[in-house]
């Protein structure tokens, strides 16, 4: 029987890669960095063997989707941010029978679900960039879930969650489980950016305020409070892909019924106008 072993909502802010280059912002993304090492060593100490990947940065428009590939191969160059992501080199194993199982669970469970094996299916950089760092720790095979649902609502991402979930259980895999995204998640505008220092500041110091609170939550395990305000935590904080990727989170540690107390291995930091850090959370 498999096992989901570990979850974590991980940062992927473009601005890591460029912290290991020369230049202006070398080193300025180091605390972010090693909370991905940091997390992967836990996960390697657990063994797992795959990491399931919510990924904010991959937007869909109808249905639910899994990139349940067997090999991703490439170079990529981000659509969003060639200047901070070009050309960066990535070969990673899937697990194609976790993917499809996710994908035919929460499918039964009642929510449309494709998963897909397409070599022309590229990863997106809220995968790409967690695997880039862990996998210098431990060499894990990788699932992708799409988690910027443009037309879905929460309680079906919880499902997927729960769907993920059965399907690890089912399976013969240890799994950790990432949510790819920001907390607050309101870019600087073009204008504003520059002035405001915009790489290390927050556009609103409501938003600031509002994560700072969620993570005193999380770290106290009041989970179902959150729940209760996550629609508009969304919502007035531009929570990154809607949050969606936080639903699944918490609908494959069981919603408003878990209560495990999180770690944040990565301080709350500023990135051009959004809230990031790196948080575990532990597996009863």
């Amino acid at each position: 029987m498999g096992e989901l072993v570990l979850a974590a909502k991980m940062t992927h802010v473009p601005t890591m890669l460029l912290s290991e280059q020369e230049g202006r912002l070398k080193g300025t993304r180091q605390a972010a960095i090693d909370g991905h090492l940091e997390i992967a060593r836990r996960a390697c100490a657990l063994g797992a063997d795959t990491v399931v990947i919510c990924d904010t940065h991959w937007l869909v428009n109808a249905g639910f989707h899994v990139n349940a590939n067997a090999r991703f191969r490439g170079v990529f160059t981000s659509n969003e941010f060639p200047q901070f992501i070009r050309d960066m080199p990535y070969d990673y194993e899937g697990n194609p029978a976790l993917g499809d199982a996710i994908a035919e669970r929460a499918s039964e469970m009642g929510v449309h679900t494709l998963a897909h094996h397409l070599d022309s299916l590229e990863l997106e950089y809220g995968t790409l960039v967690p695997m880039r760092f862990m996998s210098r720790e431990h060499d894990m095979k990788v699932v992708s879930v799409a988690a910027w649902c443009t037309v879905h609502d929460h309680d079906e991402s919880r499902v997927v969650g729960e769907a993920i979930r059965a399907a690890i259980e089912a399976s013969d895999s240890r799994v950790l489980l990432v949510a790819s995204g920001s907390l607050s998640h309101r870019i600087w505008s073009n204008r504003d950016y520059a002035p405001n220092n915009g790489t290390f500041t927050i556009s609103s110091e409501f938003n600031r305020q509002v994560d700072l609170h969620v993570l005193e939550m999380w770290k106290r395990g009041d989970h179902a409070t959150f729940l209760k305000m996550l629609p508009d935590y969304a919502r007035h904080c531009s929570g990154e892909g809607l949050m969606h990727d936080t639903a699944m989170l918490y609908g494959a540690l069981g919603w408003d019924g878990y209560a495990g107390k999180c770690e944040v291995v990565t301080e709350y930091f500023p990135s051009s106008g959004t809230g990031q850090t790196n948080v575990i959370f532990p597996v009863a």
